[in-house]
């Protein structure tokens, strides 16, 4: 279970206070990296999302330190990061939080009909993929152990197909 994660973002309070409308929380100053901000959900885990100043890194401590907070480095526009949370928002109340921010919103469908997910593309540049209730069952009922099992086995036969066709 993930309890906090952090992302970039150009505007790290602006982008706290979106997710936490998504979960009906709130948005608060993260004293432990400069600069940066936190959604809190509110709820009984302690779920936050921190969100850094997108030009900053975090640097592995010296000796007995924990991490550093590095120094500014060239942001990339994209990254492989991304995100799936839930809301108690309506897909409608989400695609128009989406789109009053200017940021693409858009519904996706997962794999062969496995979930569905609305695409939240934060600043235009970060995905956040957001589950209303409906699309929390589908993604609970697909992302069983036997399920992932499955679809780990399928890749690797995959793979090995591929490899031997060269």
């Amino acid at each position: 279970m993930i309890f906090h994660a952090s992302m970039p973002a150009r505007n790290p309070q602006h982008v706290a206070q979106f997710i936490a409308q998504l979960w009906d929380g709130f948005a608060a100053p993260f004293p432990s990296f400069p600069d940066s901000w936190m959604a809190v959900a509110g709820d009984e885990r302690g779920t936050i999302i921190e969100t850094y100043p997108h030009d900053r890194v975090i640097t592995p401590g010296t000796s007995d330190e924990s991490f550093a907070p590095g120094a500014a480095a060239t942001p990339a526009q994209y990254s492989a990061f991304h995100m799936a949370i839930a809301t108690r928002m309506s897909a409608e109340e989400v695609y128009a939080l989406g789109e009053q921010e200017g940021w693409r919103t858009i519904r996706c469908t997962r794999g062969d009909n496995f979930f569905d997910v609305i695409e939240v593309w934060v600043e235009n540049t970060t995905m956040i993929e957001v589950l209303t209730s409906d699309m929390q069952v589908q993604y609970q009922s697909f992302a069983t152990p036997a399920n992932f099992r499955a679809f780990a086995a399928a890749a690797a036969a995959s793979a090995a197909t591929a490899t031997h066709s060269a």
